[in-house]
């Protein structure tokens, strides 16, 4: 009997004499989209993500963060397919940085903005005067994100600016690296009031809303989303179009977001 070895079979098979030893081809992997997201996305984003892989298999890996932070992350060379901003700057820079696809770009959706308090808390409203807020924020602070550089504190400023508050509240805010860090700082009773998006305290039952800002007093707050400039092969597209239509429609309005035309 002859005996063939582990190297004598791998030369067999290179050389088409051993069939019989060939590894079967793996399946190849179903592709995965990279989507860069605002913090603020998340419930909404998630669902509408597993609602296109069960659609069309084809899953997403999803970072989210603050927009700018992630549009520098995307400067530095990560690695994403599709990104959404929760407002106009971010994404002009990448926009300026020849980091996007420019035709794709759209406005996808709206949000407002809304002051929170712990779900049990006393205060049931709260009128947009310095005392009034004197009053709720005690010896705490009011957490919102980095007003100079997460969106939802840049439109907290301007809110406050256009309402005459700014001033007298500056000293008493507590900063997050994003929107949903802010609300967290409310939903654990850490903070006695946040300033986040009406999407996220709908998504977090242990806050209220107690406030809402007119929408005059701040620039209107729009998501808009894109493939990046790495994007690479059909499903990035798909995705984002899939995004765009009805059946994403549906997800965004469930959780509170105004779908842009």
């Amino acid at each position: 009997m002859i005996r063939i070895g582990a190297f004598a079979a791998a030369a067999l098979a290179a050389a088409g004499m051993g069939a019989a030893f060939a590894a079967t081809p793996a399946p190849a992997a179903p592709p995965t989209v990279t989507i860069f997201a605002a913090a603020s996305l998340k419930n909404a984003l998630d669902e509408a993500a597993l609602a296109f892989a069960a659609k069309t298999g084809t899953g997403a890996k999803i970072s989210y963060a603050a927009s700018f932070m992630l549009a520098r992350q995307i400067e530095a060379g990560a690695p994403a397919d599709i990104f959404i901003s929760a407002d106009v700057a971010s994404m002009d820079y990448l926009e300026g940085k020849n980091l996007i696809r420019t035709e794709t770009r759209s406005n996808l959706l709206g949000n407002t903005l809304v002051v929170v308090a712990p779900k049990s808390s006393a205060l049931q409203s709260l009128p947009f005067t310095r005392e009034a807020f004197a009053e709720a924020i005690g010896s705490g602070r009011i957490a919102t994100g980095d007003v100079a550089s997460v969106p939802v504190g840049k439109y907290a400023k301007a809110a406050l600016k256009k309402l005459d508050l700014w001033k007298a509240l500056e000293s008493r805010f507590a900063f997050a690296e994003n929107v949903r860090a802010a609300l967290v700082f409310v939903a654990r009773g850490e903070a006695p009031l946040a300033i986040v998006y009406a999407t996220d305290a709908k998504s977090e039952p242990a806050v209220k809303i107690v406030a809402t800002f007119p929408e005059d007093a701040y620039p209107a707050i729009v998501y808009p989303i894109a493939l990046t400039a790495s994007a690479a092969g059909a499903a990035p597209s798909q995705l984002l179009g899939f995004l765009k239509g009805s059946e994403a429609k549906a997800v965004w309005l469930r959780h509170g977001f105004a779908v842009l035309p």
